[in-house]
């Protein structure tokens, strides 16, 4: 049986050093929810702990919550069998894999993508065990590690998403493949590309209402500490670019790559993100948990800056929308930076629960946390 344990020692060794983000981990989160800012009324508590390097989530349709990891090279399965939103019970259904960040659940089987592979459990709820047998899906990805770990999700036609981020941190590579964000049916047919120009994107959703894709994409780095921004971008049809390498944030053109370049010929961003906030797990907001005023509205979980002089994101914003047009960009949950530079946490993904909660994973303090509100 999977057992909780807290280590608040270790936590507060890391907050009084003021560590940087390397300079302590996975560490206990417990004892330091009160750190967290929440709007009045909103509560924050320990969902599963002990998660090693706990990265993007989905959910199956029996309410088993597997979780992707990155530097832990696992696939994990959580469960809260007494249904006390609180995980009791964890599984690990892979491992000693290359970076399986992402996760998918579609018809009963489990999808989890490798840098180069996607794997698949079929009827994984019968499967709950550790090291089940799986199959390979799709193997003609590019073996790049950077930028190489992959977020993947079902759209609404059915297939899954699969995005290959640029293999560099700014770069026009001749294989079209790099820098986009493609598809294929869930029997690893049918390749193709969706969106260009993405130069690494950890987190899509698509409009509750429309259908249409949006997803967050990361700038280059070593423009300075305040250039390029990340970006939350909307795409509504297939075949679309969205400027990477050229043109960054829809308004400033690479100082390598963007000559004779506009950026008038490339898809502007829905909303500038703040720079360097490594935007990663995304969703559009549909539960009745929370007050009215957050349906329909984008959670985005930014990780957190590594390289800039004064440490930005490590929090969950919130982009409110009118139409296809953003009208605020927000902290909804923050704290896991301190003052002084402390980190204690760097969000990852965003997954709403079918009872209007919302999950935030937490790769660093090994943690997953659970946002309610009204209870």
């Amino acid at each position: 049986m999977y057992r909780m344990t807290t280590r608040s020692n270790a936590i507060l060794i890391c907050l009084l050093a003021a560590v940087s983000i390397t300079g302590c981990s996975a560490q206990p989160a417990e004892g330091n929810l009160h750190l967290i800012d929440l709007p009045e009324g909103f509560k924050i508590e320990i969902y599963a702990e002990d998660v090693p390097n706990a990265r993007s989530m989905a959910l199956g349709e029996d309410g088993t919550l597997y979780v992707g990891s990155r530097t832990a090279g696992n696939v994990y399965a959580l469960l809260d069998t007494n249904q006390d939103n609180t995980i009791d019970k964890r599984i690990t259904l892979a491992m000693a894999l290359r970076q399986p960040n992402g996760v998918a659940v579609k018809d009963g089987d489990l999808y989890f993508a490798e840098i180069s592979k996607v794997w698949r459990i079929r009827d994984i709820a019968s499967k709950l065990q550790d090291n089940p047998e799986k199959e390979l899906v799709f193997d003609k990805l590019p073996n790049d590690e950077h930028h190489g770990w992959k977020y993947i999700a079902f759209g609404p036609d059915g297939k899954l998403y699969v995005p290959i981020g640029a293999p560099c941190n700014v770069c026009d590579e001749e294989d079209e493949r790099y820098s986009t964000i493609t598809r294929i049916n869930d029997d690893g047919t049918g390749f193709e590309i969706y969106a260009h120009g993405v130069r690494n994107t950890v987190g899509f959703d698509w409009h509750p209402e429309t259908g249409e894709m949006w997803f967050t994409d990361n700038g280059r780095d070593w423009l300075g500490d305040d250039l390029p921004p990340d970006e939350l971008n909307r795409a509504p049809t297939p075949g679309l670019h969205f400027g990477f390498p050229y043109c960054h944030g829809g308004e400033w053109l690479d100082p390598e790559y963007g000559e004779g370049k506009s950026c008038e010929d490339y898809e502007s961003p829905v909303q500038n993100l703040g720079p360097h906030v490594a935007a990663l797990g995304m969703t559009f907001y549909t539960g009745e948990m929370f007050p009215a005023e957050y349906r329909g509205h984008v959670f985005i979980a930014e990780h957190g800056s590594w390289n800039r002089s004064t440490k930005i994101g490590y929090r969950v914003m919130l982009v409110k929308l009118d139409g296809n047009r953003a009208v605020s960009y927000e902290p909804f949950a923050e704290g896991w930076l301190q003052r002084g530079e402390g980190v204690w946490g760097r969000p990852v993904d965003v997954l709403q629960m079918p009872d209007g909660s919302l999950l935030v994973s937490d790769d660093y303090a090994d943690t997953i946390y659970r946002i309610s509100y009204g209870e």
